[in-house]
């Protein structure tokens, strides 16, 4: 048996003013994604050809946002969803098929969800179906109310703000997650009209316009509220963001990763990290990083963009920017900040250190107090530490600069010039002494 084509429409052109914020509401961000980013990937692994976001008139960086596999499309005017759907015919003019029509702020919307809308639209030979859930009483309380007909099936949306009392009880709700039939779907869409109480087109009226045509339309009622959770403040947002930081510690926690406390972990969508890693509390993992396995990180780490090799460890109070690579068994410790540099195997940067833009060989130890001073005034340059070395305590490497192997540095010293591999370099001045200057002082 062979199915329809499948599209898809995502309504991306609201403007989202109860963000109160000058960045376009679908370009904020949740653990490393944007929210439309987050629906994106969701409709992705249907593989729709082709899909179309419909983006606000003025809002450039929300059409530039998109990938490639994404047509954009514009609403002029925000006169509801209905005419956002609209707003896409022209994209999908020549399409017939199943389309996939969701909204663009619903982060929490996953992959499976969808797969099973389609296939049980499907499987009814449905003109179109919609996906519904219970609502909570956290979840749901402005979304359009599901009615029934006495038998039970689905005559109608009615949005909140236009139902009735009886109708404003009913528990099941619209999702905003639609297929429909794109040869049905653009006559009814012709057909709506804006009598309620936004003066908007609704796209839910498509159901009971399908419905006075003697069509089907079926409702997929699914088991968890939080599919359809959008994002119109910024306290959404936050809701949404710890629902996403506990599916993504679960995955890897499942995977066979150690998270000590997951409340309190914040891992983005993108980073890897490998079975037998531990994720002390209070640790934030970003971008593309990998944790490999082994690896111990935190408490209270910061790591973007970086590279952590087996068994290292990383923590307490440690910042690892982008570029940084921590070979197998390397230590960077209590507050010490790391910077597209590569720690070779063994290596340890125990305290309180700078290390930006460096090279340190395997088995080196890093004093207290380490500096590389990077910068000199019109571009970043690299120190590079041999293996085995010993840094005294409150070094500052001044970029460019090179340690050999072996080599051994005093405490306090400012390293400018190269240091010969087994030498010692000291560069500080010499002790003096001043008897009686205590007293002198008291008197």
């Amino acid at each position: 048996m062979t199915h329809a084509p499948l599209a898809c429409l995502i309504l991306a052109g609201g403007k989202g003013t109860r963000m109160k914020s000058e960045h376009p509401k679908l370009l904020h961000e949740l653990c490393g994604r944007s929210l439309l980013g987050w629906t994106l990937a969701a409709v992705a692994e249907l593989a729709p050809d082709p899909a179309v976001a419909v983006v606000p008139a003025g809002e450039s960086a929300v059409a530039a946002s998109l990938p490639d596999w994404v047509r954009p499309a514009v609403q002029e005017r925000p006169l509801g969803t209905g005419d956002a759907a609209r707003s896409g015919r022209q994209a999908l003019a020549s399409f017939a098929g199943d389309v996939l029509v969701l909204n663009g702020d619903h982060p929490l919307t996953d992959p499976a969800s969808l797969r099973d809308l389609v296939a049980g639209h499907r499987a009814a030979g449905a003109a179109a179906s919609v996906l519904t859930f219970d609502r909570t009483p956290s979840i749901g309380s402005d979304f359009g109310r599901v009615v029934r007909a006495a038998d039970g099936s689905l005559q109608r949306i009615v949005e909140a703000g236009d139902a009735s009392d009886e109708e404003r009880a009913l528990t099941e709700v619209n999702s905003g997650i639609y297929v429909f039939d794109a040869g049905l779907l653009w006559p009814a869409l012709d057909r709506l009209d804006s009598a309620n109480r936004q003066g908007e087109l609704y796209l839910t009226d498509v159901v009971a316009v399908l419905r006075g045509e003697g069509r089907l339309v079926a409702a997929h009622r699914h088991d968890d509220a939080t599919v359809a959770l959008g994002v119109n403040t910024r306290a959404d947002l936050a809701e949404a963001g710890a629902i996403l930081r506990a599916r993504i510690a679960r995955e890897h926690m499942l995977a066979g990763v150690t998270i000590v406390d997951p409340a309190t972990t914040y891992i983005d969508v993108s980073v890897r990290i490998e079975p037998d890693a531990v994720v002390q509390p209070f640790t934030i993992l970003e971008g593309d990083s990998l944790l490999q396995r082994g690896c111990v990180v935190g408490p209270n780490a910061v790591v973007i963009d970086s590279r952590i090799g087996p068994g290292a460890e990383v923590g307490p109070f440690c910042l690892l920017r982008p570029g940084t690579v921590l070979e197998a068994g390397s230590h960077a410790g209590h507050f010490v900040e790391i910077k597209n540099a590569r720690v070779g195997e063994g290596a340890k940067v125990p305290h309180l250190s700078y290390i930006g833009d460096a090279e340190i060989g395997a088995q080196t130890n890093i004093g207290a107090g380490a500096i590389t001073a990077n910068y000199d005034g019109h571009q970043k340059q690299r120190t590079v530490i041999g293996r085995d070395v010993h840094t005294g305590s409150d070094n500052v490497f001044v970029a460019p600069v090179t340690i050999g192997d072996r080599a051994w540095t005093a405490a306090g010293s400012i390293i400018t010039d190269d240091v010969p591999p087994d030498a010692l370099a000291v560069a500080r001045a010499r002790q003096k002494n001043i008897e009686g200057y205590g007293k002198r002082k008291r008197r």
